[in-house]
């Protein structure tokens, strides 16, 4: 009975935490067999045969699926830990832990499902419950927020439906099986801006800032490993069949490269803390979709992890900074954290040097080969130049990022105090530290598909490390600038820092239109004509009877002489018929 006492104190985030921690660590001699043995075992259960087509509901098991998985789960373990401290004032605090749990099972079907018309189960159960934690603050902006990213991910929703109506005349929905016919173009199509929606590549990329709005821990799982990798995850799927249309790879290749730069500009003008690295996971999001547009989808799924990896302890170090300093986000209000906080500051900067992609951080074994590869294919001279362009403001924005909320002055807000001593909070942070720095060299030397041999001069093969170096020091050089004290706006600066106008775009010119053809309607219609000819107009038509109807009855001389009238006319039709 004490033992059942004590269990029933557990959170429900320590046991949530527990499970996915044992799983994930379970799973992980799976992970190493596949990856040695690069194996694949397909199971499939028919659901329904009609005619030469069959419905079945299929599970994969292979390096790509149970590594996926892996990663997914130790991720959401360490911030479902982080939750237990950041969240545990809130009173809803059990329907968090429920909505985050079946975030992370959706996640899971996603990666294990490789039928298209069963994929619908995770794919959509991603876009709901994504809807239900943007909107778990319930406020105007968060309500904004969610409506944007269930709408922009609707899009997608959308595709992939039209994807598995063109597939029907294949007979079958299995990824691993597709073949050519007269509507594989568009079914191509369908499938890469599903993946760009999910992915908020451009032009669909404005969700993924104002998705925020969400509590911190949802945006680590976010960001890291479910929703956001989930259109990758779907192009690396299909990628041997999406190959083999021309146009993939030159259109996606732009597309990425323009949401690089686009991502890495808008970070360098942001304030909001949480906004700068959600900017940072679209930039990092276009490198993979550059990565597969240079037919190298396991550099991709490389970055992916280690990405996952480090930007989830991103944003738990971001969090533990806005939970301790009263809930403020605005670089502008932080500055000198590293006196007062740090362990979350050394996890922060070894987060931020991953990102960068500095020497021997798991982030440099990924993105330095995908930008070794851009410069091995025959890649275009202007490509190039965005390529690098957008990396040296990756180097750039972190480093603004730091001076502002580390380094630089303290701007904070009076009688504030850090605490920097939570077990959960830390021990979440730490051991993703732990494998930020380890994995990525782990994964290289041990996983085939991971490594790649790229003979570059000794000048190119410095040019990434050299690129950084000058965004960093840009960085230093532009923001301890006293110039930069008068605050002047200009077209440039709001064209930079609302994403291109891409986030105005998405949401008011939209839906002006439609508001202001409902708006005519409602006036022309329900106010209008249908007031006049609907329930509005024969209430009056009946009134006014009614009415005339009580001033014959109102006296009783009236009232004898209309008796005496109806009498006779009902006398006349029924004697004038007999008549003739």
């Amino acid at each position: 009975m004490m033992l059942f006492n004590n269990f029933s104190k557990v959170k429900s985030s320590s046991i949530s935490s527990f499970i996915l921690f044992t799983y994930s660590t379970m799973l992980f001699p799976l992970t190493v067999y596949f990856f040695l043995t690069n194996n694949c075992i397909l199971m499939e259960w028919e659901i329904l045969s009609t005619s030469s087509t069959s419905l079945s509901l299929s599970l994969i098991l292979d390096p790509v699926s149970v590594s996926f998985s892996n990663v997914v789960c130790l991720i959401s373990a360490c911030v479902m830990l982080f939750s237990s401290s950041y969240m545990e004032q809130d009173i809803f605090f059990s329907r968090f832990i429920s909505l985050v749990m079946m975030f992370v099972l959706s996640m899971n079907l996603l990666v294990f499902i490789p039928n298209l018309a069963a994929l619908l189960i995770g794919w959509d159960g991603l876009g709901i419950v994504s809807f239900a934690l943007v909107i778990y603050y319930q406020n105007t902006k968060s309500l904004s927020a969610g409506m944007l990213t269930a709408l922009a991910n609707r899009i997608g929703d959308v595709m992939l439906l039209i994807s598995i109506g063109l597939c029907v005349i294949q007979g079958h929905w299995n990824i691993l099986f597709m073949w050519e016919n007269p509507f594989s173009p568009l079914v191509a199509f369908c499938l890469v801006v599903a993946g760009m929606t999910k992915s908020a590549q451009i032009p669909f990329s404005s969700w993924l800032p104002a998705a925020m709005a969400a509590p911190t821990p949802v945006s680590a799982l976010v960001h890291s490993s479910t929703l956001v990798t989930a259109g990758v995850f779907i192009l690396i799927r299909f990628f041997p069949f999406l190959t083999t249309f021309s146009g993939f790879n030159t259109g996606l290749l732009f597309i990425s490269v323009m949401t690089m730069l686009m991502a890495g500009i808008g970070a360098n003008y942001e304030y909001d803390l949480k906004k700068v690295i959600a900017l940072s996971t679209l930039s990092q999001l276009g490198v993979m979709m550059m990565s597969l547009s240079l037919n190298m989808p396991y550099l991709a799924l490389f970055h992916l992890y280690t990405h996952a990896l480090f930007k989830a302890m991103l944003f738990l170090c971001a969090g533990a900074i806005i939970h301790n300093n009263n809930n403020c986000q605005d670089l502008r209000q932080l500055g000198n954290l590293w006196r007062q906080m740090p362990l979350t500051t050394s996890c922060l900067n070894v987060a931020n040097l991953a990102l960068c992609g500095a020497p021997f951080m798991s982030g440099f074994y990924s993105k330095d080969l995908i930008l070794e590869t851009s410069l091995f294919n025959s890649c275009n001279l202007l490509m190039l130049t965005l390529i690098f362009a957008a990396t040296g403001m990756t180097a750039a924005y972190t480093i603004r990022l730091s001076i502002f909320s580390l380094w630089g002055q303290s701007n904070h807000f009076n009688f504030h105090q850090n605490f920097d001593e939570d077990v959960k909070t830390t021990s979440s942070i730490m051991v993703l530290s732990v494998t930020t720095i380890m994995v990525g060299e782990l994964m290289q030397n041990n996983i085939l598909e991971f490594n790649e041999i790229i003979l570059l001069p000794q000048l190119h093969k410095l040019l990434t490390v050299a690129v950084t170096l000058l965004g960093a020091w840009s960085a230093i050089i532009i923001w301890q600038s006293p110039e930069l004290n008068s605050l002047s706006v200009k077209k440039s600066l709001s064209f930079n820092s609302l994403m291109w106008f891409l986030a105005p775009l998405s949401t008011q010119p939209i839906i002006l239109s439609p508001l202001k053809m409902g708006l005519i309607l409602h006036k022309s219609l329900d106010q209008g004509w249908l007031e006049i000819l609907g329930g509005q107009g024969i209430l009056n038509v009946t009134k006014k009877i009614i009415t005339i109807n009580q001033m014959f009855q109102a006296k009783l001389m009236t009232t004898f002489i209309m008796v005496s009238l109806t009498s006779l006319l009902l006398t006349m039709v029924l004697i004038l018929p007999t008549i003739t």
